[in-house]
């Protein structure tokens, strides 16, 4: 698994988990004002950006994998926050190492399985090719928030992302559910979700928040499903206050 890191080497750390279908440039935006105040490690999730060496496959195996990367570069802990299938990942940390998470950001994540999965799957693998096109890609671009500065970076990391990736990806993601160990994490949780995103999300938010004493939740307005790239001031600040 690729992983890049920017920032002081003195710092504390915070490792940014991205979504599914980009990658951890996805957080460029964000670094640019995160760099002065903490020590970021970024990787690239198997399947996705400079990790395509090896396909995704489940979130059990990544979780493993992000502990084996804290382990070696914060082994004392850092701060963990994700995006939609990273905030799912940053959850799954938490309740599984949480020696490992001196805090969590969980960004968008869906906690409410879908009902009819392998009809969405099915779909799905249907229409996998077109993420090779040009046209297509810039479509999808638009729904992720993707902006103009990164859309050479999502093109070609949507062009290589192997069919594998996004069926598993994007499986776990939609048949997530909360894990036990969840409800006893006790370091600081912040969640956060789009005020213009889908109701499934809030009720995900909600569930989130509520099966977590002293978590917080923010709705964050005029964003839809994409936060860290809509609003990356916002982001890169709230983040900092939380160092």
């Amino acid at each position: 698994m690729y992983v890049f890191e920017a920032g002081d080497a003195h710092a504390p750390p915070i490792l940014l988990l991205h979504g599914g279908g980009v990658a951890g440039w996805m957080w460029r935006p964000a670094l640019e004002r995160l760099a002065t105040t903490a020590r970021v490690i970024i990787p690239d999730l198997p399947g996705h950006g400079r990790s395509t060496a090896g396909a995704y496959r489940s979130h059990e195996e990544t979780t493993q994998a992000l502990a084996r990367v804290l382990e070696e570069r914060a082994p004392q802990g850092a701060m963990v926050a994700g995006f939609s299938l990273g905030a799912q990942l940053t959850i799954l940390l938490a309740a599984t190492r949480p020696d490992l998470v001196a805090g969590a950001v969980v960004v968008s994540a869906q906690a409410r399985p879908l009902r009819s999965p392998r009809a969405t799957l099915g779909l799905l693998a249907a229409t996998a090719p077109l993420a090779r096109q040009p046209w297509f890609a810039k479509l999808q671009a638009r729904q992720l928030f993707i902006p103009d500065e990164l859309l050479t970076d999502y093109l070609r990391d949507s062009a290589g992302m192997s069919r594998e990736t996004l069926l598993a990806a994007v499986g776990e993601n939609i048949r997530f559910t909360l894990p036990a160990g969840w409800a006893g994490f006790e370091n600081p949780v912040l969640i956060l979700v789009g005020g213009q995103e889908r109701k499934l999300m809030h009720d995900s938010a909600r569930d989130i928040h509520g099966s977590l004493p002293g978590s917080r939740l923010t709705v964050v307005p005029e964003c839809g499903h994409g936060i860290p790239l809509q609003r990356p001031k916002l982001f890169a600040q709230i983040l900092a206050d939380r160092m």
